[in-house]
Formats: structure tokens, sequence, C-alpha cells
């Protein structure tokens, strides 16, 4: 590790140290390091399911709401291997050690996310203070959609064909017409996602980020590249309006704004060195 990251280790230390609240934003990096699979352009995507490499289709082609029309067992397939992954991995000591810190807080923490695999839930942060800004692979819609209604998909069960990657039936259904449900996650492309479990998450950061106004706020992004902006845009426009400190940490693009700190390092070769384990905190 060079001088320079050990100094910009020291002063995100020190400035969580000073924190009265805490923003965490976090896009598909956060999840990296539990081993979810990067899928960082088309080889990365191919290399961690190589049966939609023989057929060509990349992650952009695959999470696209047509296949639960085209090919209902193709798109499932696709989303109910990730539900599968994601309920099987286990968050790392990255998201304990915030949440240890985060909760100690005069204002607390709340979390923006646009990662759908539910392990800021899974490890312990409070559902009221989450945003998934592009919804939740652990909620369901109907694929019409024939109303408004989002349930959750905890009593689903996908299973799924590695070698084809194809779900076999039967696949989730709307409980209200009986057609296809699909997950309630914004896709590409997608006119049908229903975004109000979402907007009520907003909703409710709004009304705290008005709340923490004048308070000392730092955030800190984790895993969020460029490529789909949202959550570097939220954690930029958020430390701006609120005078906040931002600590960006990502290993392949840390350029944070003139001001604030940059980590080109992995949320768990960050986070350890910033945020020290607290005995009652120390593991999920």
């Amino acid at each position: 590790m060079d001088e320079r990251t050990r100094e910009a280790l020291a002063e995100a230390a020190a400035v969580l140290r000073t924190a009265e609240a805490l923003i965490l934003t976090a896009g598909a990096g956060m999840g990296v390091d539990s081993g979810l699979p990067d899928f960082r352009g088309d080889a990365g995507f191919w290399r961690a399911y190589p049966p939609f490499a023989r057929l060509g289709l990349s992650f952009v082609d695959l999470a696209n709401p047509a296949w639960f029309a085209r090919d209902p067992c193709l798109a499932w397939g696709f989303y109910g291997h990730r539900l599968n992954l994601y309920r099987r991995v286990v968050p790392h000591e990255g998201f304990s050690r915030l949440l240890a810190h985060g909760t100690t807080l005069p204002a607390g923490v709340f979390v923006f996310t646009s990662n759908v695999d539910g392990h800021f839930q899974r490890a312990g942060f409070a559902t009221d203070r989450i945003v998934e800004c592009h919804g939740s692979i652990h909620h369901l819609q109907c694929c019409t959609p024939c109303g408004r209604h989002i349930w959750p998909a905890d009593s689903e069960r996908i299973e799924v064909d590695e070698t084809s990657m194809r779900a076999t039936p039967t696949l989730p259904t709307c409980p209200r017409c009986g057609g296809l449900a699909r997950p309630n996650v914004l896709m590409f492309g997608d006119w049908t996602w229903i975004p109000d479990r979402s907007n009520l998450q907003q909703a409710r950061l709004e009304r705290w980020l008005g709340e923490v106004v004048g308070r000392r706020v730092v955030v800190v992004e984790i895993g969020a590249g460029s490529a789909v902006p949202t959550v570097r845009m939220t954690s930029e426009q958020t430390s701006r309006l609120l005078g906040a400190r931002l600590i960006r940490i990502n290993p392949r693009q840390p350029q944070a704004p003139p001001g604030h700190i940059s980590l080109a390092l992995s949320a768990l070769d960050a986070l350890p060195a910033i945020l020290p384990a607290r005995e009652d905190h120390a593991t999920l």
C-alpha cells in the first residue's frame, strides 16, 4: 500500500469518527467481496454464465422484460439463478462494520443502493432506512401488469437447469390475475416496472435528509461505477446539498470531486481499515 493510500485511509477514518449521520451509497462492487459475480463487461458476465455466452446473450440483452413474453423459462432462468445465489451468499464483514458504526451515530445511517440483492437487509440494516432505486429481486409484480400490486418472493422456489440456464416449471404467477410474474426490478427498456415500493423508500430518505441538515454528515460510496451513474450522481448531489464529505471506495474508478476522499480499494480492503471492529457487532 502506498503512502497516498495510507494517508487517505487515515483521513477517511478521522472523518467517520466525527460524523453525526452516515449515508451509504452502494453499487454492484459492494457485493463482489461477498462472492457475487462481477458482471463488468460481457467477458465478466459470460465467465459467470457460460450458457449465455454460447447463446451470445449479454447481461444487457437478458435484463430486459421482453424475455418474459418471448421465453419465460429463459427469463426466469436468468433471474431465478440470481435469486437463489443472493439467498445463498452471506454479506461480507464490511456490512457489519458499517452497521456497527452507523447505528451509534446520533442521526443513524441510511442506505441508497442500486443493488437488487437485498444484502443490506440481510446484514441487519433497518428496512425503513434503505432505498433500492432499481427495485428488489426479492419482490415480484405482474408482468402485464394487471395492477400496482408488489409482493414478497419469499415463498417462491425457482429451479434452474444450470447446463442450459433455463427455469423448470412451475414459474411464479400473479395472485390477482394468474398471469406470469416477474421480479420487481428495473430492467433495460422497461416500461412495465412498478416503482411504487422504491418511490416510498425514496420519500423516507428525503424526509431523513431534511432532518439531518446542519449535522456533520458523511457519505460513503462503495463499488459504484460510471456506466450506470445513478449511485455516483446521488452521492455527489447529496454531499453538495448537505455540505457532507464523500468517501468514494472503488478499485477501478475511485476519482472523487475535489475536497473529497478517493480510495482505490475494494470494500473489504477499505472498510476494516477505516472502521475498527466492535465486539458487539464483529460478525453478522
